[in-house]
C-alpha cells in the first residue's frame, strides 16, 4: 500500500467506523463494516475518484445488509416463539428512527444515509450514485415525506 493510501486510512478510518457505529449500534460490527469498506476500496484504489464517497457508499450497502440479516434473525425468532406461545410479547411501543430509515426502499435509503448520516453534499452523492443532483434532491424530499408520514402515525408533528 502506498503512503497516500496509508495516510487516508489513518485519517479517515475513525470517522467511517464512528459513522457505522451510529447505524449498527455495535462496535465490533461497525469495525467489521469499516474494514470491509476499506478492503474494497484498496482493490480499486487507483481507479476511484472520490475515496470518501466510495467508502460511504460501500459502508451504506454493508449496513443495509446487516440490517436485513438482523431483521431475518428477528423474524426467525418470532416464528420460533410463535410456535411455543399463543401470543408473542409486544415489541417496544416507541418508534425507532433507524427502523423507519431501514424500511425505506434502497433508492431512497442510500441517499438519506449518505446525506444525513455521512454528511456528504448533494453533488457528491449524485456522482457516487450516478444520478443527477436534482434526482438526489427529489429522492431526499420523497424520503422525508415518507418518514414524516410514518412519524405522524406515531406522534403528532407540526409541519
Amino acid at each position: 500500500m502506498d503512503r497516500e493510501a496509508e495516510e487516508f486510512f489513518t485519517d479517515f478510518y475513525p470517522r467511517l467506523a464512528g459513522w457505522c457505529r451510529g447505524l449498527v449500534d455495535d462496535d465490533g460490527v461497525a469495525h467489521d463494516i469499516a474494514s470491509e469498506a476499506f478492503t474494497r476500496l484498496w482493490a480499486r484504489w487507483r481507479t476511484v475518484d472520490r475515496p470518501e464517497s466510495y467508502l460511504f457508499s460501500i459502508a451504506a450497502n454493508l449496513v443495509k445488509d446487516h440490517w436485513r440479516a438482523r431483521e431475518n434473525e428477528r423474524s426467525a425468532v418470532r416464528r420460533l416463539l410463535a410456535g411455543r406461545r399463543e401470543h408473542a410479547p409486544a415489541a417496544d411501543q416507541g418508534f425507532d428512527l433507524r427502523s423507519l430509515v431501514e424500511a425505506l426502499p434502497a433508492r431512497l435509503r442510500v441517499p438519506v444515509l449518505l446525506y444525513y448520516y455521512a454528511g456528504l453534499p448533494i453533488a457528491e452523492i449524485a456522482a457516487v450514485l450516478h444520478r443527477r443532483p436534482g434526482t438526489v434532491k427529489g429522492d431526499l424530499h420523497q424520503a422525508r415525506e415518507r418518514l414524516r408520514t410514518a412519524l405522524r402515525g406515531l406522534h403528532e408533528i407540526s409541519t
